[in-house]
């Protein structure tokens, strides 16, 4: 072989032919991977949001039921408790009063998946004097 052949196929691999593309399927493997993670992550991240939105309905149909209770406003606590839970998209699930202490528990379904949470609202409790 004269020196001229030798340079003219130095630095030059030939691929095999089985292992033409196997780049790209590495590639697409990869892009796919990161679009499912991705779409994983955004979708807990989404139910975390909702969670806290029903744990600020549960507050407000708890407070809605404690401030019927103790008369400042008009009507039945529980049916208090449920139009506030209404305006916030959930369904009141347990209503109790004992006195003008209220506990409520709502649930909102999303995606197939019920969110619950439950909250307690009434006056503060008496601190007794010294």
């Amino acid at each position: 072989m004269s020196e001229k052949d030798h340079r003219s196929t130095a630095g030059t691999a030939e691929v095999p032919p089985a292992e033409r593309g196997a780049g790209s399927i590495l590639a697409l493997a990869v892009l796919a991977g990161t679009v499912l993670l991705t779409t994983l992550v955004v979708s807990i991240l989404g139910l975390l949001a909702v969670g806290r939105s029903v744990a600020s309905a549960a507050d407000a149909a708890a407070l809605a039921a404690a401030d019927t209770a103790s008369g400042a406003i008009a009507g039945y606590p529980c049916a208090a408790a449920d139009a506030a839970a209404a305006l916030n998209e959930t369904a009141v699930t347990r209503c109790a009063v004992t006195g003008l202490i209220a506990s409520v528990s709502v649930r909102r379904r999303v995606n197939g998946i019920d969110i619950t949470a439950s909250a307690r609202a009434g006056p503060p409790p008496e601190v007794p004097a010294e």
